[in-house]
């Protein structure tokens, strides 16, 4: 049988421009000694990767202008690995950012939605109105509305409301957060002014009234941003939401993380213990903000989004903005967060990953792993002492810029060495930690239904010789 990676010349048509597709010469195969293959024909020996053949033409030329047609099969391999493909979070980190934070799982049929259509009038109607309801309703608000993500929520409400005047904020939250996301940056963008008030660690009731009260001042917004991810501690001091709203001018919180409730009546539990210091949107509204941001891929649970809840006044000026067309989100990702909205409305936990993972009992987690363990004794071919998997406790943590420092107690399965690479390198790819010199792939941030896949991989990790 003909080796696919080296296909005979009368394998393929010839390619080129003369009569024998060569431009006169006779086409080169790919493994014709002394003479650089045909580009075709080595792409076409690549076409088992399932990459487009255009695609495959590319990863051909880059390896014949290499002078390594040999290296074309890994060059494809590590092309189809650039591409979006589902993956298993073993990590422990529940809202890992490099893995698109909140597991979500929504699928829309194929066909037209009544994205901007009033279904009753018949007339135009307005993308803000399906999700936007619903998510007000499940957080206290009187409106919302949704954009693209949460820094773009921060953006419109600022050049919304204050546009060249001034915002307060405390020099305490001038936060930065992942991918550069800086506050003062935002502010300026919007075309706001920024007003700086108390220290970094202490920022005084009075302080937000003198910078009010200052002569010139044009005070629009009284911002204030939770450091969700990380702790000011020691001698430090804040002013809250309350008293912020009694000083006069509207007050903007960017809560950030998107806990929508203090109480979680979704949780038949209530609150875990993790989320005791966590603000969340209804008690901030009721504490007097007049408007809510958050993202929609961190405790909430949802897709890339932003929100804006509040004052259906503010919100409207926030849809009106010039800017809202801009930062607007498609239909796929109103229709995944309307979703999302509904299930907290229906108090479904179940129906929502990121929760379902967050508050999974730790025996649950032991009984999955000793059944992995005990699966991998069975598969794996008399593996040695030393190179045996085990049940260990562990610390998830929920990630994603939120709750920083808190852990939730966990069970996972380790390996001895540095596995991670293997385990990358499988179908589905599984991305786990190294702690102590052991790979640890927490099951808190496995699905069940990848156990098997996870049992798969980590027989591969632990035959293979090169295995650290």
């Amino acid at each position: 049988m003909d080796d696919p990676a080296e296909p005979r010349a009368d394998r393929h048509p010839p390619v080129g421009g003369g009569p024998d597709g060569t431009g006169g010469r006779p086409a080169t195969t790919v493994g014709e000694p002394g003479r650089p293959p045909s580009i075709d024909a080595l792409a076409r020996s690549l076409a088992g990767t399932g990459l487009p053949h255009p695609v495959l033409v590319e990863v051909a030329r880059e390896a014949v202008a290499a002078g390594d047609a040999a290296s074309a099969a890994a060059r494809a391999d590590e092309r189809s690995r650039r591409l979006l493909r589902p993956v298993v979070n073993a990590t422990g980190v529940l809202l890992h950012t490099n893995m698109g934070r909140a597991p979500l799982g929504h699928t829309q049929p194929e066909g037209y939605t009544n994205l901007e259509l009033d279904l009753t009038s018949g007339e135009r109607g307005s993308r803000h109105d399906h999700v936007g309801a619903l998510l007000a309703t499940a957080c206290g608000a009187q409106a919302a509305i949704v954009v693209n993500n949460g820094a773009a929520a921060v953006l419109l409400a600022l050049a919304a409301l204050a546009r060249d005047r001034d915002v307060v904020v405390s020099r305490g939250e001038l936060v930065e957060i992942g991918g550069g996301f800086r506050i003062p940056e935002v502010m300026a963008t919007s075309g706001c002014r920024l007003v700086e008030v108390g220290t970094t660690n202490r920022t005084r009731l009075a302080d937000v009234r003198a910078a009010v009260d200052a002569p010139q001042a044009d005070v629009a917004v009284l911002l204030k941003v939770h450091q969700s991810n990380y702790r000011i501690t020691g001698f430090t001091e804040a002013v809250g939401v309350a008293e912020l709203a009694a000083v006069g001018p509207p007050v903007v919180v960017d809560l950030g993380s998107g806990l929508l409730d203090a109480a979680c009546p979704w949780l038949a539990d209530g609150p875990p213990a993790w989320l005791r210091s966590e603000p969340a949107v209804r008690q901030t509204l009721a504490a007097g903000a007049d408007l809510v941001v958050i993202s929609g891929d961190k405790l909430l649970g949802g897709p890339q989004a932003g929100v804006i809840a509040g004052s259906p006044e503010l919100v409207a000026r926030c849809a009106a903005h010039p800017l809202a067309r801009a930062l607007r989100p498609g239909g796929l990702v109103l229709g995944a967060l309307q979703e999302v909205a509904l299930a907290y409305l229906r108090r479904d936990a179940g129906a929502l990953p990121f929760w379902r993972m967050a508050t999974l009992d730790t025996d649950t987690l032991q009984r999955r792993a000793q059944t992995i363990v005990d699966s991998l004794a069975t598969a794996a071919p008399a593996p040695t002492t030393d190179r045996a998997a085990e049940v260990v406790r562990c610390a998830s943590v929920t990630g994603g810029g939120t709750l920083p420092g808190i852990e939730i107690p966990s069970v996972g399965v380790a390996v001895p060495g540095d596995r991670r690479t293997i385990l990358r390198s499988g179908r589905p790819p599984i991305v786990a930690r190294v702690e102590d010199g052991r790979t640890v792939c927490d099951l808190r941030t496995v699905d069940p239904a990848h156990d098997e896949a996870l049992v798969d991989a980590l027989a591969r990790a632990l035959a293979d010789p090169g295995g650290s």
